[in-house]
């Protein structure tokens, strides 16, 4: 049935759902996550095909087996299930829904291969020598030394670097939105400060030909590329050299604090997944038991 032929009381309540998902999607702080959880609300509409305050558990549960049926790779479905846990919560406080149905759903299981996604120090360097444009080299080595997420580069202004005597910071604006900054080595600092120019103070550090911030998946490109050049095999990702910051800061006897306040993780545990990934490794007990030390970056 054409939209314009659907009862009033219908287009009424496809009208509130949408201003109801608006105000949730509003409501998430991070530009990629408001991205993410529109497309799982639509996805779930889509497959749904009712009004919110009609969808019942054995719709979300059918909602769950037809990501499994597409083939949907076992975190991006359980990081589906969670934005839909997160819209039908917030419907309910809201008061746009009598009762929760989402409070009885299940999350999938999936297994943690974080190990196999940090890069040794010895591959990391290999990456970071890449023969790639001094822009993309400068990126490489600021996604490892300042740990930073593929977002939180891309959206890098000048106006976010700071000189701090012969090194310098930069103030990131993260997940979640929480502020922090990272403290940069003069080798990284001057680099990076190298690619001004004229730049000025609202334009990005990392430029597209037409002025524009890059996107994620340029930075993704920019990655696998240096990797393919330097013979590292598998999917490597920007996320991969945030991890292997973490790691090999470790490894050199950071403290877990340090690491997550450069990181920006909410919770220790996070941070303290680095410590599960390669247990047998004597630095990271030598880490454990508390010994200080600084991020590597060379």
């Amino acid at each position: 049935m054409d939209r314009r032929q659907r009862p009033i009381g219908f287009v009424m309540r496809y009208l509130r759902d949408s201003k109801i998902i608006a105000l949730w999607l509003q409501n998430q702080a991070s530009p990629h996550t408001r991205g993410c959880y529109r497309r799982d609300s639509d996805r779930l509409l889509n497959h749904v095909r009712k009004p919110l305050n009609r969808i019942s558990l054995g719709d979300l549960q059918s909602f769950a087996q037809s990501l499994v049926n597409e083939g949907l790779a076992p975190i991006s479905r359980a990081r589906t299930m969670a934005a839909t846990k997160s819209l039908f919560s917030f419907c309910h406080r809201m008061r746009q829904i009598p009762t929760n149905p989402a409070a009885e759903l299940v999350l999938p299981r999936y297994e943690i291969r974080l190990s196999e996604r940090i890069l040794g120090e010895e591959d990391t360097q290999k990456l970071l020598a890449a023969e790639v444009a001094p822009r993309d080299r400068i990126l490489l080595r600021v996604l490892y030394g300042a740990g930073l997420r593929v977002s939180e580069a891309s959206g890098l202004l000048w106006r976010n670097l700071r000189p701090r005597g012969d090194a310098g910071q930069i103030t990131v604006f993260g997940k979640n939105g929480r502020t922090r900054s990272i403290a940069l080595p003069p080798p990284l600092w001057s680099e990076l400060a190298s690619l001004r120019g004229a730049a000025g103070a609202e334009e990005p550090v990392f430029s597209s030909r037409t002025g524009k911030s890059l996107d994620r998946g340029r930075v993704r490109m920019i990655v696998r590329h240096a990797a393919a050049h330097v013979g590292i095999a598998g999917a490597v990702s920007p996320h991969w050299l945030r991890h292997a910051h973490a790691s090999h800061a470790i490894d050199h006897g950071a403290p877990l604090s340090l690491i997550q306040a450069t990181l920006g993780h909410a919770s220790i545990s996070t941070t303290s997944s680095y410590l599960h990934a390669r247990p047998g490794d004597s630095r990271l007990r030598r880490s454990c038991n508390g010994d200080a030390g600084q991020a590597h970056f060379s």
